[in-house]
Formats: C-alpha cells, structure tokens, sequence
C-alpha cells in the first residue's frame, strides 16, 4: 500500500510542524521480524534522521502486532488479562504492556477527534463505585455522556472514603488500614470538577443543560466549572430505573462498562489492583463505545455515537483506531487514513 510521510517524526525538526514537499529522501528498505512485507526506510534532509513506516504506526516495537486487535476486543469484551492472555498464547506481563500502550492511544485519540461538540446539547452526570484490591478501598468513577447519542464525554477515577459503622468487622480493617497508610482521601469533588472541564473544553462557553441525581455538591461543581452559561436538572436517586428515568442514559452506560471491563464486575476476582489500571481500561471503553460499537443495537453499522455528532464518517474498525500513533495532536494521521495522506486537523 502507498505510503507518503506527513512528516518529520523528530519534534525539534523544522519539518515535523512544516512538511514541505521532498523534506525526505528514501533510503532502502528493511524486513522487521513481525512482518512479512519489507518497509522503506526514509531520511529526513533537514534533520537527517531516518525513519520509516513504522515509524507513525501505534505497533511501532511490538513483537506480535498481530495480537493487538484480538487483544482489544477480549478486553473490551469482559475478559480478564490472563484468560486473554492464555486465549493469545501471550504471558500477563505482554498483556499488560499492551494494554497500557492501548490506553495511551485509545485516550489521545478520543481527545484528538472529540474537540468541539455541537452546541445545545444536554448532558447527564453520575458516579459508579468500585474498589481496588479490597472493598475497604472504595474508588468513585464519574462519567458524563451526551443524552441522545450516549456519546462518553469523559471519566475520571479517584478514592473515596466510606467507613463502615463502628464495632462492625469492615470498621475494624478500614480503622487498620488507616493505622498503616494514613487517612484515605476522599476525591469525589476532584474528579467530578475532572469529568466536567473535559466537558468544558469540548462545548466551550456556549449554554448546555446538565442532569444528575442530587447530590449536592454537583449543582456547585457545575456552577464553578461553567458559570452562568449551565442549566442544572436533578432527579431523585431513588426513581425507578426505566427509560422514562431522566438519568436512563447514564445508568446503562455504567451498566455497559460494568459488563465490557471485567475489573468492574462486583464480586470478581478480575477487579483492579490499581486505580490507575482501571482508568487505563476505560480509555478503551470509551474508543470503543464512541466510535466503535453501534450506538443501540437497533441502529446501523455506521451510526455510532461520533457519528450522531459529526465527529467521523462512519464506524470505525479496531484495525483503524490501533492503526497510528496520536501523539502528535492534531498533526497525528487520522485513523481513517490508510495512506497517512491525512490528519486529524
């Protein structure tokens, strides 16, 4: 397939921000070992860097870049990193770098694409609980999605402090954990002000209409984040959850993620170590829901939730969103891109 280098890979080049026509030269080819056709090698005549192909491609260094779009749908899919990495004769410490190489991707990809949201949109708020390790270490992850589309605007993932009645067991181990680390932080105000300003940076200043349930330090988190410009709706925790439920659109999101990450699923031996793990994964989570997974199954093929906005085209395939590196910004080559003639911008 054709390949034209949008540019200098090296970022103190002159080239990598200002790719002026015959900036390279080609320079022979090489045969790596994860792959059967020989790759051109190329250098730059500004910099006299060399570089390739491979280069720009999110696989760049793996020894088994066939792996990485099986590997993506079992986790997107519930399964564990050991069943997935039994299922793709790979060990846990290959799975593992994967995935964090994923999450690097799968989260400048979705900032890279989702810069500007549509105006006069309304956007519902909630938080899902989980723990890491034990369940005497509670974690919060609020999430905020657009009502219509279910588009997943953002996430965050933090500590929380919930201490058990006093004179109960649970009480004795949390009291016992907090004798050997200290005091556990409660950093639900953070990463709720977190899911927002992502959600800030998307809309800008325009009006938009925010729905949650009520508790109370979300109709002030909006408020500091947004101003004047936001209209906060509340609904009662407590009301039935039928698709009548204002909130509808965000309990199910969180039900989805609880059934396509595995370290979400209460009661499981799959559930995260790490907060920081369980972030990467819902990196993934949101490619996926986004851009990748019809937005009901009742929809067709391409009518994804970026779709519904305007943000691509049509669907986009695992191949596609693995394809590139998106590290460059808006300079990165668009997923869709096969010759790399485009870029996100």
């Amino acid at each position: 397939m054709d390949f034209t280098p949008p540019r200098c890979p090296n970022p103190q080049c002159t080239r990598h921000t200002d790719p002026q026509p015959g900036f390279y030269r080609r320079c022979g080819f090489y045969r790596p070992a994860c792959r059967d056709e020989p790759q051109q090698r190329y250098r730059c005549r500004s910099c006299r860097r060399g570089f390739s192909r491979q280069t720009f491609r999110h696989d760049r260094g793996d020894r088994r870049p066939d792996c990485n779009e099986p590997l993506f749908w079992l986790l997107i899919s519930g399964v564990g990193l050991r069943q997935a990495g039994r299922a793709l004769k790979l060990g846990i410490h290959a799975v593992q770098r994967k995935k964090r190489k994923f999450a690097k991707t799968m989260r400048l990809l979705h900032d890279n694409l989702c810069t500007r949201l549509p105006a006069g949109r309304t956007f519902v708020l909630d938080e899902e609980e989980t723990y890491e390790g034990a369940s005497i270490r509670p974690l919060t992850m609020p999430v905020v999605v657009e009502k219509e589309t279910w588009f997943v605007v953002g996430t965050a993932v933090g500590s929380i402090r919930r201490l058990a009645p006093l004179g109960r067991r649970r009480r004795q181990l949390q009291d016992e954990e907090e004798r050997r680390h200290g005091p556990r932080q409660d950093e639900s105000s953070e990463c709720v002000h977190q899911v927002l300003e992502q959600l800030r940076q998307c809309i800008g200043g325009v009006p938009l209409v925010l729905r949650s349930d009520e508790k109370p330090t979300y109709g002030r988190i909006a408020r500091a984040v947004f101003g004047p410009a936001v209209h906060h709706e509340t609904t009662a925790g407590t009301r039935i959850r039928t698709t009548h439920n204002p909130l509808f659109p965000i309990n199910t999101t969180l039900a989805m993620t609880r059934d396509n990450c595995g370290r979400l699923r209460r009661r499981s031996w799959l559930v995260t170590k790490d907060r920081h793990c369980l972030q990467d994964h819902l990196h993934l989570f949101v490619v996926y829901r986004n851009y990748v997974r019809r937005r009901f199954n009742r929809d067709r093929k391409h009518e994804t939730p970026a779709w519904f906005l305007g943000l691509v085209p049509r669907q986009l395939h695992p191949a596609e969103v693995l394809a590139w590196r998106q590290d460059w910004g808006q300079r990165s080559i668009h997923p869709m891109s096969h010759d790399a003639t485009r870029t996100v911008a």
